[in-house]
């Protein structure tokens, strides 16, 4: 399904790369004083619609960051902290499986400087960054800024004019204007919206699910008694059921306002690619695992419930909240580790997400506690408490488990470790969901667990729908997407066999190992990163050659790959029929010395792998963007009708590929 949508999706924005420079950013610069001896360095870009920039700060194994270069500041100026940046939108992306930081239209770059000799009067930087829509561009600008002259008694800079320029251009401008404030990551409203709702609903469950553990569930006739007898009237005991909800939805949103004004509104959302945070909440997922797997009890101080409760005698509306934060200390056990779960996650979305979690959460909680004090007749149609609850609780205690190595997996992402690819993590989660299944069958019992004589109707299709998903799980160990999944393992390519358990290594046709200059990628493909290497061994094999202009943070060049070359008939075309070349633009492997040099074409310095990629291809082909997809002869000379870029019609895409194969034949 997922499949199809972006299909219909992708028909819609169909495009096919012309052979042309495309350049949909232009750059502005400007000096801005601060004293004598600091200054401000602006960078302004304007966007072309539909197009995005990536930051600095978009995380690892994603779309490629922008990158700042400041030349000769040793014994001419000092950078005073990084550069700083206008706010950028933040969306998760289902390609990379991370979260990608952008700006639209607009985006300012400001870094702080102080001048160490007096002499200087220029600075040069570059920004290297990925500009992308349908298809990606990687680019480059280079940026000289012209100090002011200082007087002693100059207090101000004279204003002057800003010159607008391409990415091909160097522009040179000052002029006075407010400092520009440090980044922060926004939403568009529809998308912080959607989010919101999702935080809400899963709030809403997590409170659903803490009201059906043996903590809480048993309170509910009992409350209801208590409201039944006090009250003089039915009036009476429904306006106090309802003052009951609405109590113990204030205590939960005022927990959730602390979290925010604490930590602040974006302090934890900026935390959730740290290292240690993530290990942290890993070892507190597993001790509230171990605690609702019945290892032991999370309990408040007995003398906290004790006080509440003597207050709860006070009687009226405070009577009535400190009943309601009575339920709170007394349940903790069971609802501690729910909320600490979405607090976590609700926090690391930052904005009102902990406010509107502990909304969804209390509400779930609240309901059922208000609607059996107003209508008791109801309580007769209520289950009796039993061993189900324990089941409840022991159950969410394996869901506990599993997200907590979601946590750890996110931390070794992050320092690119290796000690969680993904064939362990999946193991992980097998494991933990077959035990959770052979529970739920009964063959498994827990310290709190009643002797089992038999199992309910529902806990034998609770335990048939987790079996089902264990062996789900399985065959992602060889390999399986796991496109249900998407963004909980580690991505495909961070594993130990990236072909799944039993991959070959050897190339494909010939039994030889890998080429030099020649690596694996998705779907078992060999291809070659140089692109003398691969004509060279295109000609030893007699096969015309596919050149693909890709990048590490190109999505649609992924998405490609994931929904164009996966086609049976499509691979057994690359695989068989064509030498496959890949040209990353965005390698920032540096090239040796002697290799470096100045393009003819741009005036730009080529320093790295990918540079010298990016510039062959504009060079040649007088196109920069990503992807882009060639079939040449032996002789490097372009076959078929021309390039091909981002389109996801497979049928295109193979009547393309044999159109190539069929004019070098």
């Amino acid at each position: 399904m997922k499949k199809v949508l972006f299909l219909l999706l992708s028909f819609v924005s169909l495009y096919t790369a012309q052979a042309q420079i495309v350049n949909p950013v232009k750059w502005t610069s400007k000096v801005e004083k601060i004293s004598d001896t600091e200054f401000n360095l602006v960078m302004e870009a304007k966007i072309e619609d539909d197009w995005h920039v990536y930051s600095q700060f978009t995380p690892e194994n994603g779309p490629l960051p922008a990158e700042f270069k400041f030349k000769d500041a040793k014994g001419n100026y000092e950078l005073i902290g990084k550069v700083k940046e206008s706010p950028y939108k933040k969306q998760y992306n289902d390609i990379f499986e991370v979260d990608e930081y952008y700006f639209e239209k607009k985006a300012t770059f400001t870094q702080k400087i102080k001048v160490t000799n007096p002499k200087i009067t220029t600075i040069k930087a570059s920004i290297d960054y990925q500009v992308c829509k349908e298809v990606c561009i990687n680019q480059d600008n280079t940026f000289t800024f012209q100090l002011p002259k200082i007087t002693v008694a100059e207090t101000v800079v004279t204003p002057e004019v800003t010159d607008t320029v391409s990415a091909d251009t160097t522009p040179i401008a000052t002029q006075e204007s407010t400092p520009t404030k440090t980044a922060t990551p926004i939403k568009s409203k529809e998308e912080e919206k959607r989010g919101l709702w999702t935080i809400f609903i899963l709030a809403f469950l997590g409170g659903f699910a803490a009201l059906l553990t043996p903590c809480v569930f048993p309170m509910i006739p009992m409350t209801v008694s208590f409201f039944t007898k006090q009250s003089k009237n039915k009036a009476e005991g429904k306006r106090n059921a309802i003052l009951y909800g609405l109590s113990i939805i204030i205590i939960y949103v005022i927990l959730g306002s602390l979290v925010t004004a604490i930590f602040g509104s974006d302090a934890l959302n900026a935390l959730s690619t740290n290292v240690w945070f993530n290990l942290i909440f890993f070892f507190l997922l597993i001790f509230f695992a171990a605690s609702f797997l019945g290892a032991f009890e999370i309990v408040l101080p007995n003398s906290w419930a004790n006080k509440v409760d003597r207050q709860a005698d006070r009687g009226g509306f405070i009577g009535i909240l400190f009943m309601a934060l009575a339920l709170a200390i007394v349940s903790f056990s069971c609802t501690g580790p729910i909320i600490g779960t979405l607090l976590v996650e609700a926090a690391s979305k930052g904005g009102l997400a902990p406010i509107v979690g502990m909304v969804g959460f209390s509400l779930a909680l609240a309901l059922p506690f208000m609607l059996f004090a107003m209508f008791p007749g109801w309580m007769n149609s209520l289950p009796k408490s039993g061993g189900w609850l324990n089941t409840v609780k022991v159950s969410l205690g394996f869901l506990e488990l599993a997200l907590a190595f979601k946590f750890l997996s996110k931390a070794d992402l992050v320092t690119q470790s290796h000690l969680l690819p993904r064939e362990i993590f999946l193991a992980i989660w097998i494991a933990v969901f077959g035990a959770w299944a052979l529970y739920l069958f009964g063959k498994i019992t827990l310290p709190h667990d009643s002797q089992l004589s038999h199992i309910s109707v529902g806990r034998l299709f609770m335990a048939l729908l987790v079996t089902s998903f264990t062996f789900y799980l399985i065959p992602g160990l060889w390999g399986a997407p796991l496109k249900v999944l998407s963004g909980f393992p580690p991505p495909l390519y961070y594993s130990e066999s990236p072909e799944g358990v039993g991959g070959s290594s050897a190339v494909v046709d010939t039994g030889e190992k890998l080429p030099d200059n020649a690596k694996k990628i998705s779907h078992g493909l060999i291809t070659f990163l140089d692109y003398e290497a691969g004509m060279a061994y295109a000609k030893k094999v007699n096969k015309p050659v596919l050149l693909d202009f890709t990048g590490h943070g190109c999505e649609n060049c992924r998405k490609m790959e994931d929904y164009v070359w996966s086609d049976k008939e499509v691979l057994n075309i690359l695989k068989n029929d064509l030498v496959l070349i890949s040209l990353y633009v965005d390698e920032k492997k540096e090239l040796p010395e002697n290799e470096k040099y100045v393009s003819k074409q741009t005036g730009k310095e080529i320093e790295t792998v990918g540079n010298k990629w990016s510039d062959f291809q504009i060079t040649r082909y007088q196109t920069n963007t990503q992807p882009q997809y060639l079939i040449l002869d032996l002789e490097g000379n372009t076959i078929s009708d021309g390039s091909t870029s981002y389109d996801p019609d497979v049928e295109k895409y193979k009547a393309w590929l044999l159109d190539g194969i069929a004019k070098f034949k």
